[in-house]
């Protein structure tokens, strides 16, 4: 852990959709959380285990009459909030289509610190910054429509790191990504982490994501069920499997390897332990 300064607080928050009707659904079950500014944090859980619900509650996409959510300080309840939230969270979703407004990259870059009515000087100089942060300078000029998944959801990050937050929200980043688009655009992420100290969550049910984070949150049912880091998290395989979740692949083959009575660790989560491991033998 880098740091233990809060940068949002959840105090017993509760949510369901469609609120006084026969069709309500409880999504959220007392939630009590903190997510620490600099940290990458990953919060994980099988579709319609709350993870998306409460990551929208993280910068007033959501709000709730039950429970509080305060951002930097800044109560979500509070609209007068909303606009100094959303600077502080920006958020990716998992579909980039549904967050690129532009037909130029550079452009849908723009869009956002163009929004805030910035000088151009500026909104150029920020551009820039987020074009070399996701190594897109050479995409500057390209027509969206004309890269490939994986490149739209850098635009699409680029688009977000533009506007400056502290904290960046990743719904799912690299679903439907080939190996290749996947590992690159998780060296991204990490990079935005580690060298641009910006607070990173991400929303995954991909264990092999989730080594990559400081702390990580299982959830199930509406409820946070596990929590700590990824090491920690994962020696506890029953209660994984339980909540229909798997570990990571470097995980499954050193318990597979252990159990056939070769001295290799059961707890290794990163395939370069795992190698590590093979070679002293």
């Amino acid at each position: 852990m880098k740091t233990l300064d809060t940068l949002i607080r959840v105090n017993n928050l509760h949510f369901s959709y469609q609120t006084g009707t026969s069709a309500a659904v409880k999504a959220l079950n007392s939630i009590n959380m903190a997510v620490y500014r600099g940290e990458m944090l990953a919060i994980t859980g099988q579709n319609g285990s709350g993870k998306s619900t409460l990551a929208r509650h993280f910068n007033g996409l959501l709000t709730s009459a039950e429970g509080e959510v305060i951002v930097d300080g800044l109560s979500t309840a509070d609209i007068k909030n909303t606009a100094a939230i959303r600077k502080i969270v920006g958020m990716v979703f998992q579909n980039p289509d549904n967050q690129l407004v532009n037909s130029i990259v550079e452009e849908d870059v723009a869009f956002g610190p163009e929004n805030l009515g910035l000088p151009q000087d500026e909104i150029q100089e920020r551009v820039n910054w987020a074009l070399q942060v996701m190594h897109l300078e050479n995409l500057r000029c390209e027509s969206l429509h004309r890269l490939s998944e994986g490149q739209k959801k850098q635009v699409a990050i680029a688009g977000v790191l533009a506007m400056k937050p502290r904290c960046i929200v990743l719904d799912e980043p690299t679903v439907h990504l080939d190996p290749r688009g996947k590992r690159q655009l998780l060296e991204s992420i990490v990079r935005l982490n580690r060298e641009e100290n910006i607070t990173i969550i991400i929303l995954t049910h991909s264990m092999d994501e989730v080594i990559h984070c400081d702390r990580m949150i299982v959830m199930n049912m509406g409820a946070i069920k596990m929590h700590g880091t990824p090491r920690k998290v994962f020696q506890q395989t029953e209660q994984i499997m339980l909540m229909g979740l798997d570990l990571p692949v470097a995980t499954q083959l050193a318990i597979g390897l252990h159990q056939k009575g070769y001295a290799i660790s059961p707890d290794i989560i990163h395939p370069e332990e795992l190698i590590e491991n093979i070679c002293r033998l």
